[in-house]
């Protein structure tokens, strides 16, 4: 039997790493997961360091929210389980989550439970998707739990598309200008400054200091290339540090405009998260590791963790929740009155849907307070070059005129 080395996270977030023994990756994950850890990598020992397979392996989440959905609609019409991951894995148009499905109905197959078969593909089904389809198996509504897996993954994708296409008009306009103006700089003023050169004229500083960024630009125009690689890279390092995630995630959080924005979002997620979760009969404490994990912000993870420890202790969930000073206070207030009638998975689900309508209404206004501020820059910019460029030609004409 093969030997795996892996690491991850136990249920209190602490980082683990080890040796196992294990017939495959997948089993070795079903394994980890009994023990509540949460695996991040796994690797077969002695071949660490195997080349990379080529080829698109990404589910995208439109397709599992598609799939969940059809998935619920078969097993509400009473199709056995096994009859309806064969159907739907025949009529997926993407390899790898066909792959995958049909991983999945070999394993019920031979004797598994559903949740305990998607386990085995934790990159397409995370903890809450096998938590809340466990809880689903072992109540009896699995029907009832893949409709709000659906919801919630439908939800989920509108969200990120509406804060990714509010993005693309001024990230397209940014980009726009800066092709302007590095073209002026390279093509357009050298041959302003040939002439300048020719004429014999003096040049105004404005004019010099475009000339000289356009010798830099025409001279060390792939040191543009190299510091963007660098800065993408360094980020990149900065997030795969525990401290230099949280301190990055935080900055963001403080950010003027983007800040609230990001704000919105994550409580957005986490009260649907959780709702959901609690709606389908997860345990809050469970409820809360998931949320947390799944939250894509560090400084909410951690808070989150703080709150389980504090639900652990004994205590309710509103004062460390307000401890923490991430989440605003009508959400705090609406949290704990949810918890004193019992019905706190309603409340959650009225919050995600207020601040999932808040992020729609900031995202316009973040749009509308751009557009003219971008649009303002870039003609400064060309605007500054093109008259810099002509200021020694008006001179000129002044003298010539006197």
């Amino acid at each position: 039997m093969p030997v795996f080395t892996f690491s991850g996270k136990d249920a209190s977030g602490q980082k683990v790493s080890g040796e196992r023994n294990a017939v495959n990756k997948q089993m070795l994950a079903v394994q980890l997961r009994k023990e509540q850890i949460t695996a991040g990598a796994i690797r077969e020992k002695g071949k660490e360091f195997s080349l990379p397979t080529f080829g698109s392996t990404k589910v995208k989440t439109k397709d599992i929210a598609i799939f969940f959905r059809q998935f619920s609609v078969m097993i509400d019409a009473g199709l056995p389980l096994v009859q309806c991951l064969e159907i739907l894995a025949a009529n997926q148009e993407s390899p790898a989550f066909q792959k995958t499905l049909t991983g999945v109905r070999t394993t019920v197959e031979g004797g598994a439970t559903l949740a305990n078969a998607m386990r085995q593909f934790p990159t397409v089904f995370d903890d809450l998707s096998t938590n809340m389809i466990e809880a689903g198996e072992t109540g009896g509504i699995l029907d009832l739990i893949l409709q709000r897996l659906a919801g919630y993954v439908e939800k989920a994708v509108k969200l990120r598309s509406a804060v990714k296409s509010a993005l693309i008009y001024p990230i397209a306009i940014v980009s726009l200008a800066i092709l302007i103006v590095g073209a002026l700089l390279k093509w357009v003023v050298p041959i302003f400054a040939n002439m300048f050169t020719g004429l014999g004229v003096d040049l105004p500083l404005p004019t010099r200091v475009v000339i000289g960024l356009s010798h830099f630009i025409g001279e060390f125009w792939w040191f543009f290339f190299i510091g963007l690689g660098g800065l993408v890279y360094g980020l990149k390092q900065i997030r795969k540090n525990p401290k230099g995630k949280y301190y990055f995630d935080a900055s963001l959080l403080k950010l003027p405009v983007m800040g609230p924005l990001l704000r919105k979002i994550a409580v957005a997620r986490f009260t649907r998260t959780l709702g959901t979760l609690i709606t389908s009969g997860v345990p809050i404490l469970d409820g809360l590791s998931i949320t947390a994990r799944t939250s894509g912000n560090a400084v909410l993870e951690e808070a989150l963790m703080k709150v389980r420890k504090a639900i652990e202790e004994g205590r309710t969930i509103v004062d460390p929740l307000k401890e923490s000073g991430v989440f605003p206070n009508m959400v705090t207030q609406m949290i704990g009155v949810g918890e004193a009638t019992g019905a706190m998975d309603n409340m959650l689900q009225k919050i995600a849907d207020f601040y999932e309508d808040e992020v729609d209404a900031a995202t316009k206004d973040m749009l509308a307070m751009l557009e003219p501020v971008i649009i303002g820059l870039l003609g400064i910019m060309i605007g500054g070059i093109v008259i810099s460029l002509y200021m020694p030609l008006f001179a000129m004409i002044g003298k010539m005129a006197g």
